[in-house]
């Protein structure tokens, strides 16, 4: 069941957190939108976009984001069933543009809220998914490695166009 707080009813939500056409202060709607010239278009048919992640997991990682804003996963209805089977279908087809052919080893998925870090739709599109660190003892050495370079990524997280 969708979050009440995002429904077909209620597409904005409180806070702006729901559906939207554009959201001229959201990142991912900038780069759908063609106004980011630092971030490569894979994939454009005029609903859906598909670029890289700035900050890729693996060898493969992209993201899959409608032009339409949508908050997240939690915003979804029934209804956008044949928006989310059209996305993994956009991100296996990028995958096998860039070679990957082993498709067991392919993760395609979304955050939860509080977990993401862009609110607007995006599918992660990952290969091959048995590179990424797995376990908690490899996520403390992350996030080691990552304490005093925090501030600093958070900066850069975004493209220099926004």
């Amino acid at each position: 069941m969708a979050d009440p707080m995002y429904s077909s009813e209620n597409p904005i939500g409180n806070l702006n957190d729901g559906v939207e056409e554009c959201d001229e202060n959201c990142a991912f709607c900038i780069i759908a939108n063609g106004a980011c010239p630092d971030t490569d278009i894979l994939f454009d048919d005029g609903d859906i976009v598909c670029f890289q992640d700035i900050d890729p997991g693996a060898t493969h990682h992209y993201l899959v984001i409608p032009k339409k804003h949508i908050h997240s996963c939690k915003s979804l209805e029934a209804d956008d069933i044949s928006l989310v089977k059209k996305m993994a279908e956009i991100g296996r087809q990028i995958l096998k543009e860039k070679n990957v052919t082993n498709f067991e080893d392919i993760s395609l998925g979304f955050h939860v809220p509080p977990f993401i870090t862009v609110p607007h739709l995006h599918l992660h599109v990952l290969a091959p998914f048995s590179q990424l660190s797995k376990g908690v003892e490899n996520m403390i050495q992350i996030l080691e490695k990552k304490k005093g370079r925090l501030n600093i990524k958070l900066i850069k997280c975004l493209p220099s166009c926004i």
